[in-house]
């Protein structure tokens, strides 16, 4: 019998051992698309315990725990922190096959130290263990990322943020990179009732009134300028519904105006407004050199009485299963028409979609720049993180495209403890090359193939991105 999480945790045979030890164990870690709060990051935080740095805004541990018929007050609720450890302990040993079983304990073992297998009857004595460590201020915010070796990590704000804590850190931190990723969403979402409040408030920041689909863009593009004037290098969408219908910029003027007046707009209206400003969003990311990210389908707060109780962003999401190929393939050919197509980063929640999504990136690859994988199929995202997620994204890179060409893994976390997931990434992806190899699929070139892991591990998201 294997013993668990051994050194060779998931590297089933020789080749990927070698590749994982000399080539994807050391390399440092670029994080493009996470929910770090970087405010804590800059007061460089202390945490009280274990509960707080650990289970804090984790909704995959959420909504396990409320699966093992846990009450709210023990999850979000104001329950005692010891006891909410305790039935997350009680809830992790019965979450056989879960990937939370697994980065339960790489996080217990990379950060503290400890091998002990977390349940109800070990859950005190690692309690004891790693909260006298986080009292010492090695496991402050910082020295968290720095333990696993983050170079850079990329966070998600809207653009009416003023970044001051980017700014900050910047003039402090030396060695870590917190750079702001640019997510326009309250300014897609034209059917949201906060709509006209937030156009108020971008125009205001942006220092314009806001009265036209132009005004909108101007307002956006300065926002976009100020980013990148703080390292800004990615941008975030997230397309929950139809996202394009017609490149119409008369028609998203009139529907805009419509919706400034206070009007309700239809199904069919929000579409095309949404798709006339991601298409002229897209054209000035590949002006400045940015890459845009698309992630496509979540369905979100799906339990009324649970949002009406606790919010958004609390494990009542869920994927989706609309059908969306021809829009975006719409999408992305109007900005490719006019040679504006910055790189690209497709992620799916629903697996149905994967292969879909790399036929679609084919589409779009040619390019007179030497962009390598100009348009990516993204890595398995949120409910497709887990083990035969991310295998399935690997072999569908592997069919459809170049897998040497991948950026690699994201944690999409809001968990200082979350970056063991990319070693847990790059052991499967050490194990899925080993395997074609060692079955003869793919010749013993160790010397090729430790440079390809290396740079599907950093190297490519490095310059991808231009960090």
């Amino acid at each position: 019998m294997t013993e668990f999480i051994n050194d060779n945790f998931i590297l089933h045979n020789e080749t990927a051992r070698k590749l994982y030890h000399e080539y994807a164990a050391e390399m440092p870690i670029i994080d493009y698309h996470n929910h770090l709060n970087p405010e804590e990051i800059f007061e460089d935080k202390m945490y009280d315990n274990l509960t707080e740095v650990w289970l804090g805004g984790d909704h995959y541990k959420w909504r396990a725990m409320r699966a093992n018929g846990i009450s709210e007050k023990l999850i979000t609720g104001d329950g005692d922190a010891y006891e909410k450890y305790l039935a997350y302990a009680d809830t992790i040993q019965k979450a056989f096959g879960n990937p939370l079983y697994h980065w339960t304990h790489l996080e217990l073992k990379r950060y503290f130290g400890i091998d002990e297998i977390l349940k109800p009857d070990t859950a005190g004595e690692i309690w004891d263990k790693c909260n006298e460590k986080l009292r010492s201020a090695e496991f402050s915010a910082q020295n968290l990322l720095r333990m696993q070796n983050v170079r850079v990590l990329c966070t998600t704000d809207n653009p009416a943020d003023s970044l001051e804590w980017h700014r900050k850190i910047r003039e402090s931190v030396n060695d870590i990179r917190v750079l702001p990723s640019f997510r326009p969403g309250d300014a897609l979402d034209i059917d949201k009732e906060s709509f006209g409040a937030y156009m108020l408030r971008l125009g205001d920041v942006a220092g314009i009134k806001i009265t036209s689909f132009e005004d909108l863009l101007e307002a956006l593009k300065r926002r976009l300028i100020f980013f990148m004037e703080n390292g800004c290098r990615v941008t975030d969408h997230s397309l929950e519904c139809d996202f394009f219908t017609d490149d119409d910029p008369v028609k998203a003027d009139a529907i805009f105006k419509k919706r400034l007046n206070g009007e309700e707009v239809s199904v069919e209206e929000a579409a095309l407004y949404r798709g006339v400003l991601l298409k002229n969003l897209g054209m000035l990311y590949a002006e400045y050199g940015l890459s845009m990210q698309l992630h496509i389908g979540a369905l979100r707060n799906v339990s009324d009485r649970m949002f009406e109780k606790i919010g958004a962003d609390t494990g009542f999401d869920c994927l989706n299963d609309f059908n969306y190929a021809p829009q975006l393939g719409k999408l992305l050919n109007s900005m490719d028409r006019e040679d504006k197509l910055p790189r690209t980063i497709l992620y799916c929640l629903n697996p149905k979609d994967m292969p879909m999504l790399m036929a679609m990136a084919g589409n779009f690859q040619g390019n007179e720049m030497g962009i390598r994988s100009r348009v990516q199929l993204g890595s398995a995202w949120w409910f497709m993180d887990h083990m035969d997620g991310m295998k399935q994204q690997l072999e569908t890179l592997c069919d459809g495209g170049l897998l040497s060409g991948f950026i690699g893994m994201l944690t999409d976390s809001r968990s200082f403890l979350s970056f063991p997931r990319h070693e847990y990434f790059r052991r499967i992806l050490c194990n899925m090359v080993g395997e074609k190899v060692e079955k003869g699929e793919y010749p013993a070139d160790m010397e090729y193939l430790g440079r390809m892991i290396e740079d599907i591990c950093y190297n490519n998201a490095k310059e991808f991105f231009e960090f």
